[in-house]
């Protein structure tokens, strides 16, 4: 018998020697499922990882709660996405699908939580039209913040629509001659007013309402889909802020055709992510002018040579046009509206 440190564990008549068990040879395979039977959905909510998908469309839509699928690891599903579901799409209590797979995007809406946060957060997920909801009065309008949204929604590749409400408080012309040089279009609302014009302005497209809390998103959400229920907030009479009433985005049918998505109510719009370059790509005129532009110009107010001063000075450019976009371009980097 051998001994020693360098003796075996087993000899040749052990039998464990003969039926150790061996690893597996089964291949590996690269291939992944392929979800033939999977269908197509929207998503409305999210809410804590749980996602609420529409399924199919029109009044025969079927709401389904799913989770995301482990094979998409850190992709994000986020309000508007369009998806392809596996598993109970019955929309039975207790059901549960799988999102297997988040088709391409046609625009994406984001914001920082800061100037100098890296990290971007998306909204929303293909949508045409941004909503600037903002109230005349009761609160105050925040132009800066208005800006910032601006800015968003020409980075996204989105319409910019601004939605005035409270009009029976305030005249709205001294906000919209701030905005009219940039051709940003608007509505004018006030409480118990026709909304003929904001719903010919929704309808068959799928629009994101953003704006602070009490301009009367959750208002405007109510009278444009009756059965939305959403929760009606007030303002604070001393800070003069409204209260959040949303906490998460939702996306609404609209009766007449196209989607509405309600979001919380905002009090910042980090911009760390939008390049100039993006933004006057937004302006197709200005960005003609600035062909001539030195190596890495901004097209700022400050910039030596820019093609927009020499455009204003032939007069080959509209000043107030000039003017409003360089605040736009300020505005990514300030936010102490």
């Amino acid at each position: 018998m051998t001994t020693g440190r360098g003796a075996g564990r087993y000899s040749d008549h052990d039998v464990e020697h003969y039926d150790r068990p061996r690893r597996s040879t089964r291949p590996r395979t690269k291939e992944r499922p392929s979800y033939d039977d999977a269908v197509s959905a929207r998503v409305v909510t999210v809410d804590r990882g749980r996602f609420t998908l529409l399924v199919g469309e029109g009044a025969g839509a079927t709401k389904v709660m799913a989770m995301k699928a482990r094979p998409l690891g850190r992709k994000g599903v986020v309000v508007g996405d369009r998806v392809r579901v596996v598993g109970d799409t019955s929309g039975a209590d207790g059901s549960l699908a799988r999102i297997v797979e988040v088709q391409e995007r046609s625009t994406t809406l984001r914001r920082t939580a800061d100037d100098d946060d890296p990290v971007e957060r998306v909204i929303v997920a293909n949508a045409e039209q941004l909503v600037v909801v903002t109230a005349l009065a009761d609160p105050e309008p925040q132009p800066r913040l208005i800006d910032r949204a601006l800015v968003a929604a020409y980075d996204a590749g989105m319409a910019p629509l601004l939605c005035l409400t409270k009009a029976d408080l305030a005249d709205p012309e001294t906000l919209l001659s701030t905005y009219r040089s940039l051709g940003v279009p608007w509505v004018v609302t006030r409480r118990g007013g026709d909304l003929a014009e904001v719903r010919e302005r929704l309808s068959d497209r799928t629009s994101v309402l953003v704006g602070s809390s009490g301009v009367g998103k959750s208002t405007l959400v109510n009278a444009l889909v009756p059965t939305a229920g959403r929760e009606v907030g007030i303002v604070n009479a001393v800070t003069g802020r409204g209260r959040h009433t949303s906490t998460s985005a939702y996306m609404l049918a609209l009766p007449g055709g196209g989607w509405i998505v309600d979001t919380p109510g905002i009090r910042s719009f980090g911009l760390a992510h939008v390049q100039p370059e993006h933004l006057i790509e937004a302006f197709p005129d200005l960005d003609e002018m600035t062909e001539d532009c030195p190596r890495g110009c901004t097209h700022g107010s400050d910039e030596p040579e820019c093609g927009l001063d020499e455009a204003v000075a032939a007069e080959q450019a509209d000043p107030e046009r000039v003017a409003s976009f360089r605040r736009l371009l300020a505005a990514r980097s300030v936010s102490d509206y």
